[in-house]
């Protein structure tokens, strides 16, 4: 969701460019989309389900309700007569992405994380063009068909700032901050991790900003209510964040979070060291994600199942180690690309002024 919004961001920028948003039936984009307020002329939800990690009954069922959607995909298209077809991924897209194709109109996908999902292969087959955040995802297609262009990011991640984020989450400026989440939803043994050694970091001089996801959202709640009142002036805790975490990823000198596409532009932006806990219950996208970071000496990587025994230890590590973390820092900030989002927006209306 987050490229999407801000290469529609970057394309309303440069002038009188009609954008539709196409979602899945009952998703999660919808409340975001609603957040984005007249970025889109429209909102509109077509039928989808997976092919891939489910029980064969949910295949068959899937491939009715995407044989559904495409049809309801070409009503959409016939309606708002589109110049260009922008993806991001996942099996909802698959129905607006074919009934585009047969109709010619050209298609093009953003790939977030390096290595590319089934979906976005399938997906890859009608696209012209694949936008990818680093030139490893060109291995995964044919040559040619990639085109490097960094992890778009969002105006108010762009121009947050450290003094802006200081000052929004009441931070103590002579404290180092430690931010911690594990994505929308929140990543259970993250937050578990964090709790047991919470007192020991607070102690040692730390400050928090922790995004616990809305699932363990009354649990670690209740981890800040039992902290002595000297103690909980520095534990920030937020179940989730929407247009601040810009601000939250630019007051930060160190993150612990899992290993998602959005840590290779967001981390990278802001210069930010990164201990990174990929997902282990998944096929290995996060791993690849986490290993490319520390290969360039941006992050360092813990297992899951490490967590326990190497989390306090680690973050003691880094912070007591001002030359590694500066050198971790320099790293990320080289691999930055603040111009993503309007570079492929550039690229879209080239494509979409082909057809016109």
């Amino acid at each position: 969701m987050y490229p999407a919004l801000s290469v529609a961001e970057a394309l309303k920028a440069k002038g009188e460019i009609n954008l539709h948003y196409v979602g899945s039936v009952g998703g999660m984009e919808r409340d975001l989309i609603a957040h984005a307020g007249t970025l889109f002329e429209s909102y509109d939800e077509v039928q989808s389900g997976p092919l891939h990690g489910v029980p064969l009954t949910r295949i068959i069922i899937s491939l009715f309700k995407l044989a559904w959607g495409t049809l309801q995909a070409g009503q959409l298209i016939s309606r708002y007569r589109p110049d260009a077809l922008f993806l991001t991924g996942g099996w909802v897209t698959f129905p607006v992405a074919l009934a585009c194709w047969l109709r010619r109109i050209p298609v093009a996908i953003f790939l977030p994380d390096i290595e590319p999902g089934l979906a976005i292969k399938a997906l890859s087959r009608l696209a012209r063009v694949i936008y990818a955040t680093t030139a490893q995802s060109g291995a995964y297609f044919p040559a040619g068909k990639v085109i490097e262009t960094g992890y778009p990011l969002r105006t108010e991640v762009l121009s947050a700032t450290r003094a802006a984020g200081i000052t929004h989450f009441e931070l103590d400026p002579m404290r180092r901050t430690l931010l911690v989440f594990g994505g929308s939803r929140g990543a259970r043994s993250i937050n578990q991790a964090l709790g047991t050694i919470l007192s020991e970091l607070l102690s040692y001089g730390v400050q928090i900003i922790h995004i616990s996801g809305e699932l363990d959202w009354p649990n670690v709640q209740a981890a800040h209510d039992a902290l002595p009142a000297d103690l909980q002036a520095h534990y920030h805790t937020f179940p989730y964040l929407h247009e601040d975490m810009g601000l939250a990823l630019a007051a930060a000198d160190l993150v612990v979070s899992r290993a998602g596409a959005s840590t290779l532009g967001e981390f990278s932006y802001f210069g930010l060291p990164s201990i990174l806990v990929p997902y282990p219950f998944a096929w290995r996208y996060q791993k690849v994600n986490a290993d490319w970071l520390v290969e360039r000496g941006a992050a360092t990587r813990l297992n899951d199942e490490a967590m326990a025994a190497e989390l306090l230890p680690t973050i003691r590590a880094l912070f007591n180690d001002s030359v590694r973390l500066d050198a971790m820092k320099r790293a990320a900030k080289s691999l930055g690309r603040p111009d993503s989002a309007a570079e492929i927006a550039q690229h879209l209306m080239g494509l979409a002024r082909k057809q016109v």
